[in-house]
């Protein structure tokens, strides 16, 4: 029996939806919050400002896709649902970037893995950045309500042979591990997180607070691009929009006015920045864009006897932070162990090599085993992150140099990727660098990893995680934002994602950006009064 298209249902009974790319003239639209944006963030702030009674508009870059376009086909889903097509990379293009750009951002196509924002973070964020209100116990109250209303548990199944390497591994050296709570209701443990859900059981916001919203007679925008705020250097009065075909490749010609009382901004850690950097938004101490922090991941293969299957089930169930906080907040740079799921065309780009060597590691696809290291960046003087330029067209791309401290991260994260995997019973593992080979032994894998030259383009790097570009702080010298999100020169400007975090976060940032998020809609809420 087939799985209703829950979306898809609401626009036939009237949501308000509209496509962009069908546009035959240039439009003008007037609403109470425009909302850039329709992520974590975005989504969060439209279905808490139309419950208050707001009239809402979100405005949303890429398609919308629904469960009924969700074939579980990578061709598609990189291409329709990813930033650039999957293809969006660091500034020199050796890191690659996986955020999401459909109806409902990257929510759609994570791996579902929800976890509070650290306690050491916050207290760092406090102390060395002039961050006010966000302490673990300021913010409980609105993680609960929004672990409830995503559905976020820890997983209850057993882990997949995948997510049971790192268990096995840890356990066995002794090495603290636990089990990460996902965002579903009802999943089917498919393993396609990253395609987007067939089934509606990921609680994405395609199927929460983006349906709430028009349930409450919200307004949708897609394939519109936000290109440019209109201000006076204290307000904003204006929005423009370019209407994109329905590829979100080229503009189609049309362009889209909107004026509103309020505009929130929550494009994301490098959208958000970029478009205050093409509205030439005030910036008197030159901090937009600056501090944009990745938490760069290095990754570790290893050959096991028995099937791993390493695309099938839930893609995150198991972590380990024994290597995250050990040395301190600013001390060496600490990294999160989890694993990646592993689809034929991501595995054979992240497993490499060329011709018959990698149709050799294809072939062992199912008894391969993949570990990733997030590297949380930002907490250390020699740890400054990147910075969100603009091209010669207006598109953004970060240049993010990877630190002599970073790079020593990823020695250490291959030691104790390697370490973990033989210990889980791996016959031989490959540090995922253009000069690794597989070894059978720790102490082949230890020496191999210390000569290592740790260089761009020979390792292996990537991220699905950015933070900042527009830090919160109490400070304007230091800050793009205060800690209720409020930009500190633009009245009736807010920033609602997780580019107001002032470094990287330490943990996959999902349900940090939701709790923020819905503190400071809650905050807005309270001083704009009541809605229409």
């Amino acid at each position: 029996m087939p799985v209703p298209d829950l979306f898809r249902e609401g626009l036939g009974r009237g949501w308000k939806a509209r496509d962009a790319s069908r546009l035959d003239h240039d439009l003008s639209l007037e609403t109470d919050i425009v909302i850039i944006g329709s992520g974590a963030g975005g989504a969060t702030s439209a279905e808490l400002l139309s419950a208050a009674g707001f009239k809402v508009l979100l405005i949303e870059e890429g398609p919308l896709k629904t469960s009924s376009d969700f074939h579980l086909l990578e061709d598609q889903a990189y291409a329709n649902l990813y930033q650039e097509g999957i293809g969006r990379m660091s500034k020199d293009g050796a890191i690659t970037i996986l955020q999401g750009r459909a109806v409902g951002g990257t929510t759609l196509i994570n791996w579902t893995s929800s976890f509070r924002t650290p306690e050491p973070t916050l207290q760092h964020w406090a102390r060395e950045h002039g961050v006010k209100g966000l302490s673990s116990a300021e913010l409980a109250p609105w993680f609960e309500r929004m672990e409830q209303r995503l559905g976020i548990a820890p997983w209850l199944m057993p882990p997949n042979a995948n997510n049971e390497v790192l268990k096995r591994g840890c356990a066995a050296l002794d090495y603290s591990w636990k089990v990460i709570p996902r965002n579903v209701r009802g999943c089917w443990n498919l393993g396609y997180c990253g395609m987007g859900c067939p089934v509606n059981a990921k609680q994405s916001m395609l199927v929460t607070s983006i349906p709430a919203t028009l349930e409450k007679g919200g307004e949708l925008l897609y394939l519109a691009r936000a290109e440019r705020l209109l201000h006076d250097g204290e307000r904003i009065s204006g929005l423009q929009c370019l209407a994109m075909d329905d590829r979100c490749v080229n503009p189609t010609g049309r362009k889209i006015q909107v004026k509103a009382r309020h505009y929130i901004l929550a494009g994301g850690g490098i959208n958000s920045p970029a478009l205050l950097l093409r509205s030439d938004a005030p910036d008197p101490h030159e901090r937009l864009g600056k501090r944009t922090f990745l938490h760069l991941v290095n990754f570790s293969a290893g050959l096991f006897k028995d099937k791993v299957n390493p695309f099938y089930g839930a893609p995150q169930s198991i972590y380990s932070d024994h290597f995250q906080w050990r040395d301190g907040v600013s001390g060496p740079i600490g990294y999160k162990l989890e694993v990646p799921p592993l689809h034929p065309a991501l595995a054979s780009t992240l497993l490499g090599s060329f011709g018959s060597e990698n149709a050799m590691r294809m072939e062992q696809l199912p008894n391969t085993h993949v570990m990733l290291a997030l590297l949380r960046d930002g907490f250390h003087p020699d740890s400054i992150g990147g910075e969100v330029q603009l091209r010669g067209d207006g598109s953004p791309v970060l240049d993010y140099q990877v630190s002599p401290y970073a790079w020593d991260g990823v020695r250490r994260a291959f030691h104790s990727m390697a370490e973990i995997q033989f210990a889980a019973g791996a016959e031989a593992v490959l540090p995922l660098h253009s000069d690794g080979r597989y070894v059978k032994t720790l102490g082949e894998a230890r020496q191999m990893i210390d000569g290592l030259s740790l260089e761009l383009f020979r390792t292996r790097l990537g991220s699905a995680h950015v933070m900042g570009g527009c830090a919160m702080g109490e400070d304007p010298r230091q800050a793009v934002c205060d800690s209720l999100g409020r930009h500190h020169q633009l009245a009736n400007l807010s920033i609602h994602d997780g580019s107001l975090f002032p470094t990287s976060i330490g943990a996959n940032p999902q349900l940090s950006v939701y709790g923020l998020s819905a503190r400071l809609t809650d905050g807005l809420i309270e001083r704009l009064g009541t809605g229409r």
